[in-house]
């Protein structure tokens, strides 16, 4: 009985100890399973690595789907802000980060312009043609000496001009000296002959000295009859001269004319009599007052501007002919009190749109691209017809790094008004506009990209003209030679005022120019007004921009690349045209004359 007893124990005991150990190492292995199953579960990351896109905090338009460095300045690659929640399909959000190394700006829509309805001129300081005077000899003859040998020089009435050999003059004093021999018999003769000296601008003392000294003097003196400074020497030393030739012209520069030029829709804005306020970059610091004299009656075709013209006192001689100046008619637009003005650097416009971004969320850097209808530009400004109202947050600095960053994330952008598009890497780069193609190889389809405008090859022609221009320019910036582009950029602007704006038939091409021309001739002129080659290359990027979009928009019948140097402007980065593939830095020269990269190729 008890031996059954132990044997029953045993047998129980032997059966707990396997069920544990069977049942016991499931039940672990179960729950071990599931917290592995778990883990996996809520740790899966394969969807997000696939989707995680990298970017570069300094260029933030570089985007890759793996790490690496920027293809631009060699900095690693960070991770790119995943999700848009609560963004509308064509909102964009961009990083605090992003915005302040691009220096994005925005600016509240006012009504009437944050100029107070100003109008702003650009000009050039003339000689005042009213103090002209042309100095002329009265007899003809040859030129033995000149005293006045240089324009610029100063002259005060009654100077010696010149020293003049006249035979005809030699005559006249041989008849002199004969009929005062016989003034007591024949006072008539001696009379007209006296009458005919004076008539040659002879002093009645020098007619005196003459029959004093009995002798012919051969050698006569011209003497100014002005005072004033010399403009012109139209003569040399050995010259035969008529009688009645110009040997100077000689100016009065104690007041010179300060003319502008004002485009077809500023002229209902302009009447003689309003006062303008004028401004120089010699003197940054002082403002110069005069009121409008003179508004052209005709309106120049080529151009299709008309000359405003103030007079300036100049007495301390501050004011040189050639400056170029700004001038400002406070209240010359009131009759547009009501409109929505905008500034310049704001709005980005192809061949069939022009667009702005809008600050959607006042909080958060969320932008949104809108079109607009653009009405009269006036200086750095333009009046909005349609798109905008009063309130409404705008991007006024920076618009293309925020276009840049909506061709990145497939949103409506100016090159892409349906959105839906993601361009990668250097393919986002904001230098890729309208008309341009990628290189090197790895470009995307351009089919959907606006074309440029149509215009006859006159109008082409006499753009390269003005492209031929920014060429020398340019290469006077990348030999350093502040000299040789200040004469290059006054070289420019006469070819911007040779182009014949009525070649343009179509209105838009028509409104297109009219705004680049004037942004071309404000760069030309700051650049043509300083030899300082570091503050020449600031106006530069400027007027490089606008060049871009000229070629862009109506082509020059050449193939242009533009070249992109991420280090210029203080490392905000900036564009340029050449010709040649060889990469020559016209914003560094010799110090860094390779840097940069060609972005795209103009066809």
């Amino acid at each position: 009985m008890k031996k059954n007893i132990i044997y029953i124990g045993i047998s129980l005991i032997v059966g707990l100890l396997a069920g544990y150990l069977i049942f016991g190492s499931s039940s672990a292995d179960g729950a071990a399973e599931k917290d592995t199953s778990d883990m996996s579960d809520s740790h899966d990351h394969s969807d997000e690595a696939e989707n995680q896109m990298w970017t570069c905090s300094m260029h933030p338009q570089i985007m890759q789907p793996e790490p690496g460095d920027c293809p631009i300045c060699g900095m690693d690659l960070i991770p790119a802000e995943s999700g848009a929640e609560g963004l509308s399909a064509n909102e964009i959000k961009m990083t605090d980060n992003a915005m302040a190394l691009a220096n994005i700006h925005t600016s509240t829509v006012g009504l009437g312009g944050s100029d107070g309805g100003s109008l702003k001129l650009s000009g050039k300081i003339r000689v005042n043609e009213e103090a002209n005077a042309l100095q002329a000899t009265y007899f003809a003859g040859r030129i033995e000496k000149l005293n006045v040998n240089f324009t610029g020089e100063t002259v005060a009435k009654g100077n010696l001009l010149a020293t003049i050999y006249s035979p005809e003059l030699v005559s006249a004093q041989q008849e002199l000296l004969t009929a005062a021999s016989m003034k007591a018999s024949q006072p008539a003769l001696y009379n007209a002959v006296r009458n005919k000296l004076k008539l040659w601008k002879l002093s009645e003392s020098q007619i005196d000295k003459i029959e004093e000294v009995g002798k012919v003097q051969e050698n006569f003196p011209v003497y100014a009859t002005v005072s004033g400074t010399v403009t012109d020497k139209m003569v040399e030393e050995g010259d035969y001269v008529k009688q009645g030739q110009p040997l100077y012209k000689i100016a009065n520069l104690k007041s010179v004319w300060a003319v502008f030029d004002a485009y077809e829709n500023q002229i209902s804005s302009l009447k003689e009599g309003q006062e303008i306020k004028v401004t120089t970059n010699a003197y940054p610091n002082e403002e110069f007052t005069a009121k409008v004299s003179f508004v052209d009656p005709l309106l120049n075709s080529s151009t299709r501007t008309v000359m405003v013209r103030a007079v300036l006192n100049n007495k301390n001689d501050l004011l040189k002919p050639g400056m170029f100046v700004e001038g400002t008619i406070a209240g010359a637009q009131t009759q547009m009190e009501d409109a929505v003005v905008i500034p310049a650097s704001a709005v980005m416009w192809t061949g069939e749109r022009s667009v702005v971004y809008v600050k959607t969320n006042p909080d958060e850097p969320v932008f949104e691209m809108r079109e607009v209808t653009l009405g009269n530009s006036n200086g750095g400004t333009f009046t909005i017809l349609n798109g905008l109202e009063s309130g409404d947050e705008i991007v006024t600095n920076g618009t293309f790094t925020v276009d840049a960053a909506a061709q990145l994330q497939g949103k409506k952008s100016m090159m892409n008004a349906e959105g839906g598009k993601t361009m990668t890497g250097h393919e986002g780069h904001l230098g890729m506009q309208e008309g341009s193609k990628m290189e090197p190889s790895n470009t995307t389809d351009h089919s959907e990209m606006k074309k440029r405008i149509d215009v006859s090859n006159k109008f082409q022609g006499q753009l390269k003209e003005v492209f031929e221009a920014y060429l020398n320019v340019k290469n006077a910036l990348v030999n350093d030679d502040g000299a040789v582009a200040q004469k290059e950029a006054d070289q420019m602007e006469e070819s911007l005022g040779k182009v014949d704006m009525k070649l343009l038939k179509d209105k838009e091409a028509h409104n297109h120019w009219m705004t680049i021309q004037k942004e071309l001739k404000a760069s030309s002129n700051a650049m043509a007004s300083t030899s300082d080659i570091k503050e020449q290359r600031g106006h530069f990027k400027h007027l490089s921009a606008h060049m871009i979009s000229s070629v862009q928009l109506f082509g020059v019948n050449q193939k242009v690349y533009n070249n992109y140097c991420p280090m210029a402007d203080s490392d905000k980065g900036a564009n340029w045209l050449s010709i040649e593939k060889e990469i020559r830095n016209p914003y560094y020269g010799e110090a860094m004359m390779t840097c940069g990269e060609i972005k795209a190729t103009l066809e």
